[in-house]
């Protein structure tokens, strides 16, 4: 079965409350009546209730009635989120009148929605920026406990390939993290092995990515990859995790035996850690674009509660797809408190 439709048959067993903020986006919209179609989570809509179903009829949209529609402005929960927002931030200078504010914008009042308990996940990014979406996210909902570093990652679906799970991949840090350091990318590696493990039931094989493979070139460059490895190797001894490596030395078994000799993946990566942003973000788009593979993210590891972020380059599939892991991160944070 496809990735996203296993994804989406376990969303179905335990249904989550996804909100989503951009509700002036047709991408979205269409999204959301998708997802009610198919009864896999249900839906809040932020903004105004007359205009989203004006436009869903234009749309041709005529279940989206059915979807939860909160206006800010008139909510009876915007005294409650005022109150609360105040609260968590008069430490860093907010006042009630800068709360009030903050509550009529989409995103941060369905970020509250969230930290409340209202609702159990987000979407959002269709039509913001990472920042827009990841600053209210950590302002309100903060990081999880125990988390060092807050990451975001793709799951790439690669049509016809024989290659990680049979076309399945996670690539990280490919939305968040500009230019982390040796411990950093350690933490992205571990993170990212949960994510994988969580969203495939697959065991995680870790490819700590570089130009280089076990010392074929020698630079700072390298040596951080080399140092995060035995980090990675110290912090999480049970994980299957090798570099530095090429990327072909990765995930290609014929190219492992003779570049890489002893690895321990054999060539059979499926958690691809990239050295950088400018490497991710290039790395899974090069191949969204040119292997026609379907790209999910960028998902975010290391928040208290499930929110994820959207390429702004995303479609409704996208954002269907976005929403179905959203729900199935949530029955995870449930299980686990």
């Amino acid at each position: 079965m496809a990735f996203i439709e296993e994804i989406k048959n376990r969303a179905k067993k335990d249904i989550k409350k996804i909100v989503l903020p951009e509700s002036n986006d047709d991408r979205t919209l269409n999204a959301a009546s998708e997802v009610l179609k198919q009864g896999f989570a249900e839906i809040v809509l932020i903004g105004n209730k007359e205009q989203i179903l004006n436009r869903a009829n234009e749309l041709n949209l005529d279940n989206l009635n059915e979807a939860e529609i909160i206006n800010p402005q008139n909510s009876e929960k915007y005294n409650e989120f005022v109150e609360s927002f105040y609260e968590l931030r008069k430490h860093k200078n907010m006042t009630m009148e800068k709360a009030k504010e903050f509550m009529l914008d989409n995103i941060y009042f369905g970020m509250m929605m969230v930290k409340q308990g209202y609702a159990d996940g987000l979407v959002s990014g269709a039509v913001h920026s990472t920042s827009d979406t990841l600053r209210p996210a950590l302002q309100i909902l903060k990081t999880a406990p125990g988390t060092k570093l807050v990451s975001a990652f793709f799951m790439m679906i690669v049509p016809n390939c024989k290659y990680g799970e049979d076309g399945v991949f996670l690539f990280s840090d490919s939305g968040l993290n500009e230019n982390p350091d040796s411990e950093a990318l350690s933490e992205i590696a571990i993170s990212s092995s949960e994510s994988f493990k969580l969203l495939t039931g697959k065991e995680p094989k870790v490819a700590m990515l570089s130009y280089s493979t076990h010392g074929s070139a020698k630079s700072e460059l390298t040596e951080k990859v080399i140092t995060a490895t035995n980090l990675v190797k110290e912090k999480a001894p049970d994980l299957l995790v090798d570099g530095e490596l090429q990327l072909d030395a990765a995930i290609i078994p014929e190219v492992a035996e003779y570049k890489a000799k002893g690895s321990p993946l054999k060539g059979m990566a499926n958690v691809l850690i990239f050295p950088d942003l400018n490497a991710g973000n290039i790395g899974y788009k090069l191949v969204q674009r040119l292997a026609n593979a379907e790209a999910y993210g960028p998902l975010c590891q290391g928040i208290a509660k499930p929110v994820n972020d959207l390429s702004r380059g995303c479609n409704s599939k996208d954002i269907e797809g976005v929403i179905a892991i959203t729900a199935v991160q949530a029955q995870e944070q449930d299980k686990n408190k």
